[in-house]
């Protein structure tokens, strides 16, 4: 057996008979004639292809990544030096960026961590990038934009503003409103649990192009208006930025539903600044809105000389507003709550069935097969007057 089993697995032997004619290079015991290798060109070929567009791949996404918005000198091979936004952060920050600059998951997501200014606890940025490094993937996402009609794959850079503990206490109310573009609605709603809080709403200072998400019309107009240096409608309303914007929010919420109430400690306030990555040619575009959303948190939060803020947001809304506002959280906690509950007894029940089940199947091993028999066909009964009873009370 074990002799048919390796005939069967040896390889033939390579017929090396004098009569070959063809080219033939020789080198030791090594012989090497091109005609026999008919489909290992084509393969080397698509290896080399992929290998390639590996390299290419990563190196642009690389260098989008840099050019876009963060990092001194990055880790990553052949990336550039930081060009559009590290003035900013540098303005703004006391640690703007980690000592080594971009921090790499993968070859299409990086991150920034930036910390030490008023009002915001940290700066949290991420750039995810399309899959240029994959052929597989890319392909996959060029197809699927080609079949689905709300599917457009792009690079997406995200800012995090964290409001810091005495911010979110008294001058960051407790709400969510947002600014979005309409044809990433569909896409906004299905990854932001936060904001189904909202109701949507054209606003005419913003350009057609722009919705309003926001729980109360006193929100809206406060934010929509002058606030010192801020204009917000005239930022969104630049064309050459505007082509780069895909939302800007204010929450008190998390981005998908919490399975239980989430305790004080644990609760944050944003603003989050969601951007497409623009060009290494057009890097520049987008840095009004970014200094926009710097000016947005300030204005929330009651810092710096934003006018008519004083006190912060929440100063500025009417005490219905807020007494509203308070009140459908806590409806949204309760619910929560007894669903979990809910489903904790869901939970407990299935173990104390499965808890039964084991032990009458436990009880059934030690019987008798005869035991066995007769107890399976009382059960049986059991269960057909089960039935029986369910369809003479429907």
């Amino acid at each position: 057996m074990a002799s048919v089993l390796l005939q069967f697995l040896t390889p033939p032997s390579v017929n090396l008979s004098p009569d070959y004619e063809g080219t033939e290079y020789r080198w030791k015991f090594l012989t090497i004639r091109p005609a026999f290798f008919k489909n290992e060109p084509y393969f080397i070929a698509v290896i080399l292809f992929f290998a390639v567009f590996y390299l290419w791949g990563k190196r642009v996404n690389a260098r989008r990544a840099n050019k876009c918005c963060l990092g001194k000198r990055l880790t990553v091979p052949h990336a550039p030096r930081f060009q559009a936004h590290l003035p900013l952060l540098e303005s703004q920050f006391s640690k703007p960026v980690a000592p080594n600059g971009l921090i790499r998951d993968g070859n299409s997501d990086w991150f920034n961590f930036s910390t030490g200014r008023r009002a915001v606890s940290s700066l949290h940025t991420t750039i995810a990038l399309r899959p240029r490094h994959d052929l597989l993937q890319y392909a996959y996402q060029i197809g699927r934009g080609l079949v689905e009609l709300n599917y457009t794959a792009h690079d997406a850079v995200e800012l995090d503003f964290t409001f810091n503990a005495g911010a979110a206490a008294g001058a960051v109310p407790d709400c969510v409103w947002a600014v979005v573009a309409k044809d990433d609605m569909k896409g906004i709603r299905a990854r932001r649990w936060d904001l189904t809080f909202t109701k949507t709403t054209d606003q005419p200072p913003l350009p057609p192009a722009l919705t309003v998400m926001s729980e109360f019309a006193d929100v809206t107009a406060t934010l929509l208006k002058p606030l010192g240096a801020l204009d917000l409608p005239a930022v969104l309303s630049d064309p050459a930025a505007l082509k780069y914007f895909r939302s800007l929010s204010i929450t008190d919420q998390p981005r998908t539903r919490p399975s239980a109430p989430l305790p004080q400690s644990q609760r944050t306030k944003h603003v989050i600044l969601e951007l497409t990555v623009p060009p290494p040619s057009d890097a520049a575009a987008t840095l009004p809105l970014v200094q926009a959303a710097f000016q947005l948190v300030d204005a929330v939060a009651g810092e710096g000389r934003a006018s008519g803020l004083r006190g912060g947001l929440a100063a500025q809304l009417r005490p219905e507003t807020k007494s509203k506002l308070k009140k459908y959280r806590e409806q949204v906690e309760k619910e929560i709550r007894e669903e979990a509950k809910r489903e904790q007894k869901e939970e407990e029940e299935e173990k104390r069935v499965a808890a039964k089940r084991k032990a009458e199947e436990e009880r059934l091993s030690k019987l008798s097969a005869a035991e066995q028999k007769k107890a399976l066909d009382r059960e049986k009964k059991r269960a057909m007057r089960k039935t029986q009873t369910r369809m003479k009370v429907r």
